[in-house]
């Protein structure tokens, strides 16, 4: 067993991470406080080529492997999770959809602008009344001269109102027991973008509710097959689940390398808290969640690239590394004691920003659904 990254993936991450540390930490805060959505950084991390990471060179992406694009979020997670979901949602959710399901023509129409990081893509899955439970999709499409006329809601949606937000794939029911996935470009007449949520954490992070009235496209935006919408939002989220472990390890890490650093530097009793046990044993707790979340995330994506099934794998990572990162950021916050509750304090805006890991792409609970039908137990 090999568990190194290659040569070269460790110098991307080590590129990665300058960029991090020197164009997101400095201002995490700032964007956190003032609920700030950063175009001109997100277009920096465009040309640095993370949002080319996984796909072709035709479309103007750089061929890496899933694992490579694992490591960015990784990177990215450890300073601020507004901006890993940013990535993540608009590789995973924005543009592997049309990438995996559309035509050459959505794919040569869409994909350049993305890669570049020009443009962003949306997913719109998750409905006011239909969230675990996709099927209970309430939004509705028919067709009529040639165009799709759309109409429902959907809640929740990353990367939807940004100002480089192009396009968004919407999946609508089409028929009886049909959900099919309908690309409905950015400010098409009917498509409503509600105002940003107020959310506990992830402030910089672009966040809308979206309302279509009568929104038409015309017949040829249907992405993938007509009524195989389901089918395809599954293989999506499998992937989307392991990069969102991804976030969470570099979440996790962070509260462990600030919590060492805080515990040798902070005194107490007349040395530095590291060296009494109770603080000692939570930071050698959180070495060992950070290990096994990375463990079984960078597993996870190593079977995608090898093209075996990593179904469970993805749900083991995602559901261990996401309550790790809740679990880490609460011992965080815990050791740095009151100044931990201080939002000037890094730890403070990871607390925060940690808990939608459990729901966001799939509950802890769907995880587990998941890994116990995996496992071979009844379906109720």
């Amino acid at each position: 067993m090999d568990f190194d990254l290659s040569p070269e993936q460790e110098a991307f991450r080590k590129v990665v991470r300058d960029f991090a540390e020197s164009e997101i930490a400095p201002h995490a805060e700032a964007w956190d406080r003032d609920h700030t959505f950063p175009v001109d950084v997100v277009v920096d991390m465009g040309k640095l080529g993370l949002f080319g990471l996984p796909f072709p060179e035709a479309y103007g992406g750089s061929g890496a492997d899933f694992t490579t694009f694992c490591v960015a979020v990784e990177e990215l997670g450890r300073v601020d999770s507004s901006m890993a979901i940013t990535l993540e949602a608009a590789v995973g959710l924005g543009a592997n959809p049309i990438h995996a399901y559309g035509t050459e023509e959505q794919r040569q129409r869409w994909l350049p602008a993305m890669c570049r990081g020009e443009a962003l893509g949306a997913f719109g899955l998750t409905e006011p009344d239909a969230g675990s439970d996709a099927g209970a999709t309430r939004t509705r499409a028919r067709l009529d001269g040639g165009e799709w006329v759309i109409d429902g809601a959907k809640a929740f949606i990353t990367n939807s109102g940004t100002p480089i937000t192009s396009v968004i794939t919407v999946t609508a029911a089409t028929g009886p027991g049909e959900i099919s996935a309908i690309l409905v470009p950015g400010g098409t007449p009917g498509l409503v973008v509600e105002p940003p949520y107020r959310k506990m954490g992830w402030h910089a992070s672009d966040t809308h509710g979206l309302r279509f009235e009568a929104c038409r496209v015309p017949e040829g935006n249907l992405l993938g097959m007509r009524g195989q919408g389901f089918r395809q939002f599954l293989a999506i989220l499998d992937d989307g689940r392991v990069a969102i472990a991804a976030l969470a390890v570099g979440l996790a890490r962070a509260c462990l390398e600030h919590s060492l650093a805080y515990a040798n530097q902070r005194q107490a009793f007349g040395g530095p808290i590291g060296r009494y046990q109770a603080v000692a044993f939570k930071c050698a707790d959180l070495a060992v969640m950070v290990e096994n979340a990375r463990n079984l995330t960078y597993k996870a994506a190593w079977l995608k690239d090898h093209d075996r099934p990593f179904k469970r794998e993805a749900a083991m990572a995602k559901l261990y590394a996401t309550e790790a990162a809740v679990t880490a950021t609460r011992e965080a916050t815990q050791i740095f004691g009151g100044y931990g509750f201080m939002d000037e304090t890094p730890v403070a805006r990871f607390y925060r920003d940690a808990k939608v890991l459990e729901i966001g792409e799939g509950t802890s609970e769907i995880q587990r659904l998941v890994i116990s039908r995996d496992l071979g137990l009844p379906v109720e």
